[in-house]
């Protein structure tokens, strides 16, 4: 049995030059992972551009999305959906209405090696304005402010934020060492094979001295997963 690894799809947004019916695509490679004997699927954070959880209302443009993950746990694959910074006000919808489970890390003993899972966002210390900024919106009194606009206004100002943020995003340089010298000591503090994470969109696999980093990179402007098989991890690139 396999076990697949996806991030950063953001759906719900098409910035130019992003692959269009993407969710589509993503839906049938989930059903493909399933055909090929699929024991746990991992959804690395920013599934969504956002989502945030209203007490009586998630959004309706992903109910086939909802539908096939629904099937996938029905049919007896684990699988898991951490927090990014795009999503990462989850409440309960996931786990009691689709079987999900969800958290904002995750731990995982796979084919005989042990796994850690983990978004991303503000481990780089160049990371530090992200950091604050996740504060200010993380808030609990800015989170209660927030719930109460109405839902199509909370998604509209949701998108506006999120276009300007992704403009920012796209001057900002990654400095892929400061993620792998984290990755690194993860894997020596809790004694891993795998540091597995995304965020930054950039795929690959990184020996480092204490194990395997690995990102999945994106499905969004490309369409990259990875795969685990007999305890060896592969990068996947649809197109």
């Amino acid at each position: 049995m396999s076990a697949y690894f996806f991030s950063d799809a953001h759906l719900g947004v098409n910035p130019p030059n992003s692959i269009t019916f993407r969710e589509n695509l993503l839906i049938e490679q989930l059903k493909k992972c399933c055909e090929e004997g699929a024991s746990h699927i991992v959804l690395i954070g920013d599934l969504f551009e956002f989502w945030y959880e209203y007490k009586y209302y998630v959004t309706r443009d992903h109910m086939k999305l909802f539908r096939t993950l629904g099937d996938i746990v029905d049919s007896g694959v684990e699988v898991h959906y951490l927090m990014g910074n795009h999503d990462f006000a989850l409440g309960d919808f996931f786990e009691t209405a689709l079987g999900v489970h969800t958290g904002k890390d995750l731990t995982l003993h796979i084919q005989g090696k042990k796994l850690y899972f983990v978004h991303g966002d503000g481990l780089a210390k160049s990371d530090s304005g992200y950091r604050f900024f996740r504060r200010v919106i993380d808030f609990p009194l800015n989170r209660k402010l927030f719930s109460m606009l109405h839902p199509d206004l909370g998604m509209a100002l949701a998108q506006r934020v999120g276009k300007n943020s992704r403009k920012y995003g796209e001057k900002r340089v990654i400095k892929i060492d400061e993620y792998l010298r984290y990755g690194n000591r993860m894997l020596k503090k809790q004694d891993l094979d795998f540091f597995v994470h995304g965020h930054h969109h950039i795929p690959g696999i990184w020996n480092v001295p204490n194990g395997i980093v690995a990102s999945p990179g994106q499905w969004l402007f490309t369409l990259n997963y990875l795969k685990l098989e007999n305890g060896n991890l592969e990068l996947i690139q649809k197109r």
